[in-house]
């Protein structure tokens, strides 16, 4: 059975380590005629924990590629110091019939080739050597450090003695990635690690990250691994990098700042520009003033314009609401059980309800059958026993990344949607398009040549179409950027139908969700408890789960029957004004906070700064607010906590 790794972290020891830095100058580099890089410079410290992050497609992996040396730049230089150890994925999962086990500790090439040398060595002073230097570097306890890493990426002991051709290329890929951590080299290189780890691999990969002792860069669009992970961002933007110390939430305020105040340079020079233009043209033919004219004259050519780096803006993503919802509930189980071979259910014993206005997030290791529980609900697999009740003409949608195949790539997104509205005009359909955030000329590429996360845009769009009533999404943000996540917890938060989530982004689980179920042992129950109760299980405790192969489970022990789900309503129905009532202190809160954010803006500017009247009066307002925001949340504590209470059991 396979389940993420509650073993101590066995972060492998120190051996070899060289001090020194990256350090990046005057960058410059094309990719098929398109710059990437113009004189980028950056110097990364030793030790640090560096998140790189820029839009998709500004050139963060090929960043990689040149550290490397996969590619060479244009100009500029990157300097190592030399000896450097650099370690990242590989970009091929390993296929052979090595086991998991024997394929990690082949990383460790320097305790790989002492191992066989000591087979063959004679020498008595080499032999010496040798077992001093595997002792330094504790070979000894290098086969338990690896299968604690393994363990940590979802592999019991049984699995990691299988060969690696037995696993699907999702589950290489975290061989791979044990593989690369096990090396344990001075500069690790990490490109969106967690796109084929479930909730609880990135759980266990933050803590792993955390206590790494050298130097990590990561790419990544998971706001909340960086912030567990980084004290650093290494921005990539208008071809150009920028350092800044702290975490992503620190790099977002001091970026926000930063343009902030380049935009007031800006304008402030383009005044002072227009006044001399002004100047030079009024006095340029001028006996008297022509000297100062053509003083100012060059100075105008002197002056360097301000680059204000202007984000692009990203395009919303819109989910159809339907316009009413069936009664609660949607969906009823009674005693379900499902799975894919005969005799043998993966999940079983389910006593659960859907309501029209659940937002439930699934907790649980892949292979404990979080895909299979998806595709019952949404009707793609029939239960093997018991009984499910849907609503009347309800409408469930589907997202799930295997999908992204089912597009045709020699169709663009204004193709894929015609098929779906063959009778309207073509002013529509462009329409329709664009409010998938393909506008533009990229309603008219073909789905080949979109990027991953324009692809994933236009899947929603299509699975959503026709306004579900309740939707089902699969890891929907592998292929969304930071911003296009922020974008999609907006659009699920404004959407007015149930949502079904499974996903390794925890900021966007805490975004959008209310409520959390266990999938485990053949189970799916209520998890009463938060992310973080539930990380700290996951690094606690082993528990167990599935080994990738195939998710089948034992059955775990059926949960309580008929007079317990006819309470769960009973209780939802006369709780339902309490829960309302917490949904409008949260949008209180919200909006006060908004109101913060502005007030705080305001007090920053210059006018305000030389304003003693108005900063006070603003400081006072902004008081205000953050007391009020005091009260609702006390209120909305108790209240939620009165709920949960109440709640208990359903």
């Amino acid at each position: 059975m396979l389940f993420l790794s509650a073993l101590p972290l066995a972060i492998p020891p120190a051996f070899g380590h060289k001090p020194g830095m990256l350090q990046i100058t005057d960058l410059t580099f094309r990719m098929m005629g398109r710059p990437l890089f113009e004189d980028a410079t950056a110097v990364i410290p030793e030790g640090m924990k560096v998140g790189l992050v820029g839009r998709n497609g500004t050139g963060k992996t090929t960043l990689f590629k040149l550290i490397t040396g996969d590619l060479s730049p244009e100009g500029g230089s990157i300097e190592l110091p030399k000896g450097l150890r650099i370690g990242q994925v590989a970009q091929e999962a390993p296929g052979t019939e090595q086991t998991l086990l024997e394929v990690v500790l082949a990383a460790d090439t320097e305790r790989t080739a002492l191992m066989a040398e000591a087979e063959t060595a004679t020498d008595p002073h080499r032999i010496a050597a040798i077992h001093i230097r595997l002792a330094d570097i504790e070979a000894h306890s290098a086969e338990a450090r690896a299968g604690a890493i393994l363990h940590g990426l979802g592999f019991d002991a049984e699995a990691q003695q299988r060969p690696c051709s037995a696993f699907s290329g999702g589950w290489r890929m975290r061989v791979a990635l044990a593989a690369v951590l096990f090396s344990a080299p001075d500069l690790l290189l990490l490109d969106e690690p967690t796109n084929y780890l479930d909730l609880e691999g990135t759980l266990w990969l933050e803590n792993y990250v955390q206590r790494y002792p050298h130097t990590v860069v990561i790419i990544s669009h998971d706001r909340d691994l960086l912030n567990s992970t980084t004290n650093a961002i290494l921005h990539l933007e208008q071809r150009k990098l920028t350092f800044y110390r702290g975490n992503y939430d620190q790099f977002a305020r001091a970026r926000s700042e930063r343009l902030m105040q380049m935009t007031k340079m800006a304008e402030k020079q383009a005044a002072k520009r227009k006044h001399m233009e002004a100047f030079v043209e009024r006095f340029r033919a001028k006996a008297s003033k022509a000297r100062q004219a053509q003083s100012r004259l060059k100075a105008l050519q002197r002056m360097a314009e301000v680059d204000v780096a202007i984000d692009s803006d990203v395009q919303p993503i819109r989910l159809p609401s339907p316009e009413r919802q069936p009664a609660s509930p949607i969906i009823n189980m009674e005693g379900a059980s499902a799975g894919y071979v005969e005799g043998t259910p993966i999940l079983q014993h389910m006593n659960l309800r859907i309501d029209a206005d659940d937002r439930i997030a699934l907790l649980g290791a892949n292979g404990n059958g979080k895909s299979t529980f998806a595709k019952l609900v949404a009707n793609r697999l029939q239960p093997m026993g018991g009984r499910i009740t849907r609503a009347d003409k309800l409408r469930i949608a589907m997202f799930a990344q295997h999908q992204l195949d089912d597009l045709v790539p020699e169709h663009t997104p204004y193709d894929h949607v015609r098929a779906l509205m063959t009778e309207a005009p073509e002013s529509k359909v462009r329409a329709r398009v664009a409010q998938m955030g393909l506008g533009g000329d990229r309603m008219n590429t073909k789905a080949r040549d979109l990027s991953g996360g324009e692809r994933a845009r236009l899947l929603i769009g299509l699975v959503t179409f026709d306004a579900p009533h309740l939707l089902i999404l699969d890891e929907p943000t592998n292929h969304l950027d930071i911003d296009s996540r922020a974008a999609l917890a907006e659009a699920l938060n404004d959407y007015r139908g149930a949502v079904i989530l499974i996903s390794h982004d925890r900021h966007l689980i805490e975004a959008c969700v209310e409520r959390l179920w266990l999938v485990h042992d053949g189970a799916v129950e209520a998890y009463d408890d938060d992310l973080d109760a539930y990380r700290r299980l996951i690094l606690k405790g082993p528990a167990k789960s599935g080994n990738g192969s195939n998710g089948a489970e034992q059955g775990g022990p059926a949960l309580s029957g008929k007079e317990k789900r006819k309470l769960a309503a009973a209780r939802r129905q006369e709780f339902a004004p309490m829960k309302k009532k917490i949904k409008d202190f949260e949008h209180l809160i919200e909006k006060a906070q908004k109101e913060i954010l502005a007030i705080e803006a305001e007090m920053a500017t210059p006018a305000v700064l030389e304003d003693a009247d108005k900063m006070v009066a603003l400081s006072k307002k902004r008081s205000d607010l953050e007391s009020r925001i005091a009260a609702w949340e006390e209120e909305w504590m108790e209240l939620s906590a009165q709920y949960e209470d109440a709640m208990t059991g359903a």
